[in-house]
């Protein structure tokens, strides 16, 4: 995946006759009907299993980036010497893997489609393929996992999928002046993927931030042609230089793919994000978890934003899924037992996400996933019909009322301590006929879009940017640049205002990057802290003396690496404060 390491960047030179010519790739026009049909289960299914797997299981460090480079066009810089890394696949010997324990495991999970590794970066095949002999037909378990696999998730009806690294860092051909032998070799196993396993209904491409000097033309041509049927991402044509993955689909591509991140809310291009629910993509041993909780509010957030969630495992050396990753799948199976409805077949909207949750719909049905509530009662943008009945499918005791002002929501304690509330609204009219509506600031932070500068940018990307943890998102996020060990984020408040109060919700905070910071205010020309901590993590708040300023910074002292932050908020004395 392209954020499990610093992406190197270089120079197309080598491939002046293959640099990007978007016209050229160009397939047949389908009509929008035929696209529809076609990607119909896609839409509705909402929520897919990811799978890594491979001889690097071994060592539970990342799939691909642990690998140390060979291939100087690559960006992988891996602490594993290449030798050993190349032959974990003599040990590789995983005898407990049970392909329709898998399809099980999906099935009970609630998933609608199982996408597995076929091909990573490294260049190991899960099948016995005509190609090269560095597959799993060579190690001492033989099986052909993508065989066995494609079976066993057809009998569970659940749609099958691959991932497929374009790039294969072992190939001394890859990105070589003898890249177009390394092509044939490329589209050769594209091939025996799809034709040797029945229908195939997702094709999984991935980009590392490098060139892409694949043949894009004949290798759509060759995956359609044998698949006419077939979903595609959008990340055989992530150009060098050019838009990242949840931006840009390009002509031939069928959805993007936000990575790590709930995308943003668009109802216009499909979209999907893959995230782990580990901290890294292949098995890590004693690794930390996301709880039932964290994967029910993600897909819900997913499904509030019209997008997928493909989830991912990585399954351990002896082929098992770790029990305590199959525990969080099961539990969120028995949610979507109880309330899938509110998840599959819906789209996203009328409200977009935001930090009190999401909502999804579909006929004249509204669905309200309260995942955070405000200190008070929750109030929602007015709605354009009316609220004919509701129901709060989780629980007793809460009261809704709608006026031309919006929505007004409260419960009792008992409601709001639970994982998440669940309503049902039943409107007078289609819920499809609603525009969107945003959010706005939920929290009620003087910070609000405020004008704010950061000492540093995560590749100096505007969706990294400070203001992406200014704005009531929590999809979004400013970040800095791997190896960073101190950054600040200075917020303009755009007067003196009475402030004493700080949220900051760190992202990913199971890696405990801040290790020491500071919320600063301007006096003249110097900083002046009024409180000073350690560990930020999730959700925390700081409560300091009153105190009167127009600008405040949060001042990151020392972190482990680049650190990263979905929300900085500000309040003053009369706000109680998340």
């Amino acid at each position: 995946m392209v954020s499990a390491a610093t992406v190197i960047l270089s120079s197309l030179s080598l491939f002046p006759a293959l640099e990007p010519n978007i016209g050229a790739l160009s397939m047949p026009k389908e009509t929008a009907a035929k696209k529809a049909e076609r990607m119909k289960w896609f839409l509705e299914g909402r929520f897919g299993l990811f799978i890594h797997w491979g001889p690097v299981s071994l060592k539970g460090t990342e799939i691909s980036w642990s690998r140390a480079q060979t291939n100087p066009r690559s960006p992988n810089r891996g602490p594993i010497p290449a030798e050993e890394y190349d032959n974990l696949y003599k040990r590789f010997n995983p005898v407990q893997f049970n392909a329709k324990e898998w399809a099980s495991i999906a099935k009970a999970a609630g998933t609608k489609y199982v996408v597995l590794t076929a091909k990573h970066c490294d260049g190991f095949l899960l099948w016995p393929s005509k190609t090269i002999d560095y597959t799993i037909a060579n190690t001492p378990f033989k099986r052909d996992v993508c065989g066995e696999l494609a079976d066993a998730v057809h009998k569970a009806n659940l749609r099958l999928g691959w991932y497929f690294s374009p790039m294969d860092w072992k190939d001394p051909d890859c990105r070589a002046a003898t890249n177009d032998v390394f092509i044939k070799r490329m589209q050769g196993q594209l091939r025996e993927l799809t034709t040797n396993y029945g229908r195939l209904d997702l094709l999984w491409f991935d980009w590392d931030g490098m060139e892409v000097p694949w043949d894009q033309a004949n290798t759509y041509r060759l995956v359609r042609g044998a698949q006419p049927n077939i979903i595609i991402n959008n990340r055989l044509e992530c150009f060098f230089g050019g838009p990242t993955a949840d931006k840009y689909t390009g002509e031939n591509a069928d959805y993007l793919t936000p990575e790590q991140v709930i995308g943003v809310y668009n109802d216009k291009q499909p979209w999907e994000t893959c995230m782990t629910l580990g901290t890294q993509w292949s098995w890590k041993p004693n690794d930390h978890i996301k709880t039932v909780k964290d994967v029910v509010g993600i897909l819900a957030r997913c499904a509030g934003g019209d997008g997928n969630l493909l989830l991912n495992v990585g399954p351990m050396p002896d082929g098992r899924i770790e029990p305590r990753q199959v525990e969080v799948l099961k539990g969120v199976g028995k949610w979507l037992a109880k309330y899938g409805e509110s998840i599959f077949g819906t789209r996203g909207g009328p409200y977009k996400p935001a930090p009190w949750g999401a909502s999804t719909r579909k006929g004249n049905t509204v669905y309200l996933h309260v995942l955070r509530w405000p200190d008070g009662p929750l109030k929602l943008g007015a709605l354009p019909l009316k609220v004919k009945s509701w129901k709060c499918l989780t629980g007793l005791g809460a009261r809704l009322t709608q006026t031309t002002d919006g929505l007004t929501i409260d419960a009792p304690a008992t409601l709001r301590r639970a994982d998440s509330a669940l309503f049902k609204l039943t409107l007078d009219g289609p819920a499809s006929s609603i525009k969107p509506i945003d959010p706005g600031s939920w929290s009620g932070s003087l910070a609000y879009h405020a004008r704010c500068s950061a000492s540093n940018v995560y590749k100096t990307e505007m969706q990294y940017g400070p203001q992406s943890a200014l704005d009531d998102d929590p999809g979004t996020r400013w970040a800095t640049d791997s190896g960073t060990k101190a950054a600040w984020l200075e917020v303009d408040l755009g007067r003196e205002r009475a402030i004493s109060k700080v949220f900051i919700d760190e992202a990913f905070p199971e890696l405990r990057r801040v290790k020491k910071f500071a919320i600063e205010v301007k006096r003249g020309d110097e900083w002046v802290p009024v409180f000073s901590g350690k560990e930020i993590g999730k959700d925390f708040k700081a409560s300091f003396p009153n105190t009167r300023a127009r600008f405040i910074r949060l001042n990151i002292l020392e972190a482990a690496d680049g650190p990263t932050i979905w929300e900085f908020q500000v309040f003053g004395p009369e706000k109680q404060g998340r």
